[in-house]
C-alpha cells in the first residue's frame, strides 16, 4: 500500500528584457525575469474498512502532512534551474498492522532480527480495527528533483532535464529524464514529448508472524518472537500447527519503471483551447508490496490474542485477536500501462472559465478505468477567484484481486489490496486564489504574488472517505 501525496509545481513565465547584440540592440523576452518560489503544505486524512496489511479487512486510518518548496531560478535570458524539495509524514493504523501485537506492549520492531523487542507480556494481542503502537505505524518521504529546461531565441523549442531522489524507511527511488516542447503556428500548436526512467529498491519488511518463519524455518514457533506466546486455532484452542509453508522471502528487491509521454495542444480561438496526451508506462521487478498478508480460503486459520474474539474477528467489535497470515501478496514482475486523455478549456467571459478533463486507462491486469473532472474558476472580483469543481473515476478490478480469504493456496498471483479492485470514486472540492500581481505584500525580498487553498473530499464505494486540506503561496523576488 502507498499512501502518498508528491506535489510539484514548476514554474515558467514571460518578461520582458533587452540586451546588447552586436551593434543592434534587440528585445527578447526572459524566460524568467528573477526568482520564485513556490511553497505547498496540504494535510490528508482518510479512512476504510480494507486495510491490504491485513489481508483486505481492516482499518485504513491514515494521516499525512505533507510540504513542498520549489525554487524557479533563472540562470540567463534562456535557461531555468527549478529545484523542487518535499517531505511528508504519516502516521498509519494499516501500515502498523506489519507487527499487530504492540497493543499490549509486545514487539516493537517493524519485523526486524531483535529477540528483545517483544516485551514480558504473556498475551500479546492485536486487532485488525484498532493500530498498534509499533515503529511502522509511522514514516517520513523526503524527496528532492532538480530540472534545467532551455529555451531557444525565438522560444520555439524547449528542452528540460531533470533528476530525482526520494527515500523512506523501506524503499529508495532514483530518477532521471527529459523532455522537449516544439511550438508552431505562432505558438498556438504545441508538440512535447518527454521520457523518464525511476529505478527503485525496496528493503522488505514482512509481517512479523512470517518474519519469524523466514528466519527460523518450520520450528519458528519456540523460538524467537514467538517462544512462551499461543498461538490458537478456529476454536480459540492452543495449536502448534500454524505453518505458513506458502511464504518464500524476496529474492529481486528492484522495481524499474520507465515512462514516455506524447502531448498535443492547441489554440482553436480567443476562447477555446484542447490538448491531447497518451503516456506508456512499463513496470519491472517486485510489483508486490512486501507486508501486505494474504490469507487462503483453503488453510485453517490461526491467531494471537484472546479467544472470544475469534467468532467475530471481520466486525469492528473485534478488540483482541489478530489472524496469522499464510502468506504475502504475490504479484507479476511486469505490468504495462496505457492512459489516454483530453483536455478543453473554454473562457466564457471575464468571470468564469471551464476546465474540462478526462482520461481513459488500461493495463495488462486487466485492469480499465475511466476519469473525467470540470472546474469552473469564477471570478469574484479583480483579485480572488472562487473554483468549484467535482472529478469521477471508476475501474475494473485486476485478474489477480480476490477480496479477504478468498484466494486458494493453488494460484500463482494473489492480492487484496483493494486498490485493484472495481469501485467508482466521487471527489468534489473547493478552492480559493488570492492574486496580487502588483505584489504590495512581501516577506523579506519576496513579493506574494499569489494564495492558493483548496479542500477536497473523496469518497470510494468499497468504503474509503478522504479530506484534503492545500495551502500554497507563490513568491517572487524583487
Amino acid at each position: 500500500m502507498r499512501y502518498r501525496i508528491i506535489l510539484l509545481f514548476l514554474i515558467l513565465t514571460n518578461l520582458a528584457f533587452s540586451q546588447e547584440k552586436d551593434t543592434t540592440v534587440v528585445f527578447k523576452k526572459r524566460v524568467l525575469e528573477s526568482t520564485e518560489v513556490d511553497f505547498l503544505a496540504s494535510y490528508y486524512k482518510q479512512d476504510g474498512i480494507h486495510s491490504s496489511v491485513s489481508g483486505g479487512m481492516g482499518s485504513e486510518d491514515l494521516t499525512d502532512a505533507a510540504s513542498n518548496i520549489t525554487i524557479a531560478m533563472p540562470m540567463n535570458d534562456d535557461d531555468v534551474l527549478t529545484v523542487d524539495f518535499g517531505l511528508s509524514a504519516y502516521t498509519s493504523a494499516s501500515s502498523s498492522n506489519i507487527n499487530p501485537f504492540n497493543a499490549s506492549g509486545a514487539s516493537g520492531g517493524r519485523g526486524d532480527d531483535d529477540d528483545d523487542d517483544r516485551a514480558a507480556a504473556t498475551s500479546p494481542y492485536g486487532t485488525p480495527w484498532q493500530a498498534s503502537s509499533g515503529a511502522s505505524a509511522q514514516d517520513v518521504l523526503a524527496s528532492v528533483l532538480v530540472n534545467y529546461s532551455h529555451s531557444s531565441d525565438d522560444r520555439n523549442f524547449i528542452w528540460n532535464a531533470d533528476v530525482s531522489f526520494s527515500n523512506e524507511y523501506d524503499y529508495t527511488s532514483i530518477g532521471f529524464g527529459g523532455g522537449i516542447v516544439k511550438l508552431i503556428n505562432d505558438k498556438n500548436t504545441e508538440f512535447s514529448l518527454k521520457a523518464n526512467a525511476y529505478l527503485d529498491q525496496w528493503r522488505p519488511i514482512y509481517p512479523t508472524e512470517l518474519h519469524e518463519y523466514d528466519r527460523y524455518g518450520a520450528n519458528f514457533l519456540n523460538q524467537g518472537y514467538f517462544s512462551g506466546i499461543t498461538v490458537l486455532d478456529q476454536s480459540g484452542n492452543a495449536s502448534t500447527s500454524y505453518l505458513p509453508s506458502a511464504f518464500e522471502s524476496i529474492k529481486s528487491v528492484n522495481r524499474n519503471s520507465y515512462s514516455a509521454s506524447f502531448g498535443y495542444s492547441q489554440v482553436v480561438n480567443k476562447r477555446m483551447q484542447f490538448s491531447l496526451f497518451f503516456d506508456l508506462l512499463q513496470q519491472d521487478g517486485l510489483l508486490s508490496t512486501p507486508y501486505h498478508r494474504i490469507y487462503f480460503a483453503d488453510k485453517a486459520n490461526y491467531y494471537i490474542g484472546q479467544p472470544e474474539y475469534i467468532n467475530n474477528y471481520e466486525s469492528q467489535s473485534n478488540v483482541g485477536v489478530y489472524k496469522l497470515a499464510d502468506d504475502i501478496e504475490r504479484l507479476p514482475n511486469t505490468r504495462f500501462k496505457l492512459p489516454i486523455g483530453a483536455r478543453l478549456n473554454y473562457y466564457v467571459n471575464e468571470y468564469l472559465k471551464i476546465r474540462t478533463y478526462y482520461r481513459f486507462y488500461s493495463d495488462n491486469w486487466d485492469i480499465q478505468s475511466h476519469t473525467a473532472s470540470l472546474e469552473l474558476p469564477i471570478k469574484v472580483s479583480e483579485r480572488f477567484t472562487v473554483t468549484p469543481l467535482y472529478r469521477y473515476y471508476t475501474q475494473t478490478q485486476s485478474k489477480y484481486f480476490a477480496p479477504y480469504e478468498t484466494h486458494l493456496s493453488t494460484e500463482k498471483y494473489y492480492t487484496s489490496d483493494y486498490d485493484l479492485s472495481t469501485f467508482d470514486a466521487h471527489q468534489y472540492g473547493l478552492g480559493v486564489t488570492y492574486t496580487d500581481i502588483f505584489m504590495g505584500s512581501k516577506i523579506w525580498k519576496f513579493g506574494i504574488k499569489n494564495v492558493d487553498f483548496r479542500f477536497n473530499h473523496y469518497d470510494r464505494s468499497d468504503g474509503l472517505s478522504a479530506n484534503i486540506v492545500t495551502v500554497g503561496l507563490k513568491f517572487v523576488m524583487q
